[in-house]
C-alpha cells in the first residue's frame, strides 16, 4: 500500500461513508503494508470533501446552537460537533499526506488521531441519527478548511494553528457545553451526548498534545524559540487570545502547554 496515493483517495472521498470505509481499509494495512513513495506532490484542494454533500455557508448564516434541551437545539449542537468531528478526519489525513519529511512516528501518530477523529464522528452522528436527523442537514461553514488551506506551505504553522490553537480552544469551550446540557441528562439522548463529549475531551487531550510533541520537535530541528508560536497565531487570527475565555488550565498542562504559555494566552498568572 503507497501511504499518499491513499491518503489522498481517501481525502478526495465524496462522501462520508466512502471515506470512512477507505480509511478503515487503510488503517487494517497502514502497519504492515505501507510503502512511503516517492509520489507527486501533494495537491492543493481547492474545496473540503464534505462539499458535495454539504451546504457550505458562511460562519454567520450556520443555525445557532441554543436550548439544547429542545429536539432541535440539540440537533444543531450535535451537528456542529459532528462537523468538527469530519474536519478533524481530513485535517489528521492531510498533516500525512502534505508533509512528507518527518519520522515514522510522526505519521503514526496522526493515523492514529484519524482513528480517534473517525469514531467520534461516526459516535456523534449515531446520536443524530436516532434524533431523527443526519449529517448535512443544515449548512456548514469551512473555517477549519480554511486553516488547512493557509497552512499548507508550513508544517510549523500547521501544528501551531490547528491542535495548539484551534483544538486547543475546544479542549476550553467542551465542558462549557457540557455544563449546559447536564440539567436535562434525564433525557437519554442528552445523557448520551454528554457522555460523547467526554470521551472527545478526553481524547482530544491526546491529539493538542501530540501536536505540542511535534511543534516542540520542529522548533528544535529548526533552531526556533518555542516562543514563536504566538508570533504564527498572531499573524493568523490577530485578535485570537484576547477571544479566549475560561481557559481549560488542567487540559491545556496535560496537552503540553506551559504556565508561561498559560500565562500569556491567560492574560495573568493561571498556574
Amino acid at each position: 500500500m503507497k501511504i499518499y496515493e491513499s491518503l489522498e483517495d481517501i481525502l478526495l472521498s465524496a462522501s462520508a461513508d466512502e471515506k470512512i470505509k477507505k480509511f478503515n481499509t487503510f488503517y487494517s494495512k497502514y502497519r504492515s503494508e505501507c510503502i512511503f513513495s516517492t509520489a507527486a506532490s501533494a495537491k492543493s484542494f481547492e474545496k473540503p470533501s464534505y462539499s458535495k454533500f454539504c451546504q457550505i455557508v458562511s460562519p454567520r448564516e450556520v443555525p445557532k446552537r441554543k436550548n439544547f434541551k429542545t429536539k432541535e437545539g440539540l440537533f444543531y449542537l450535535l451537528h456542529a460537533i459532528c462537523h468538527i468531528e469530519y474536519s478533524a478526519i481530513d485535517l489528521a489525513l492531510d498533516i500525512c499526506y502534505r508533509f512528507r519529511d518527518m519520522p515514522r512516528e510522526f505519521y503514526d501518530d496522526w493515523v492514529e488521531v484519524a482513528l480517534d477523529e473517525v469514531r467520534h464522528f461516526l459516535m456523534v452522528k449515531e446520536i443524530m441519527n436516532e434524533l431523527g436527523y443526519d449529517y448535512g442537514d443544515i449548512p456548514v461553514h469551512d473555517a477549519l478548511f480554511e486553516a488547512l488551506k493557509r497552512t499548507e506551505h508550513s508544517l510549523l504553522d500547521r501544528l501551531a494553528v490547528v491542535p495548539r490553537y484551534l483544538e486547543a480552544k475546544g479542549l476550553d469551550v467542551n465542558p462549557l457545553i457540557i455544563a449546559k446540557l447536564e440539567p436535562f441528562k434525564s433525557d437519554k439522548l442528552i445523557k448520551k451526548s454528554i457522555e460523547a463529549m467526554k470521551v472527545i475531551l478526553d481524547e482530544e487531550i491526546g491529539h493538542v498534545k501530540k501536536g505540542d510533541k511535534w511543534f516542540r520537535y520542529l522548533c528544535k530541528r529548526n533552531g526556533l524559540s518555542e516562543d514563536i508560536y504566538f508570533e504564527i497565531i498572531k499573524r493568523y487570527y490577530p485578535t485570537g487570545f484576547k477571544k479566549i475565555k475560561n481557559l481549560n488550565i488542567k487540559a491545556r498542562k496535560e496537552a503540553g502547554f506551559s504556565c508561561k504559555e498559560l500565562k500569556n494566552i491567560g492574560g495573568k498568572d493561571v498556574c
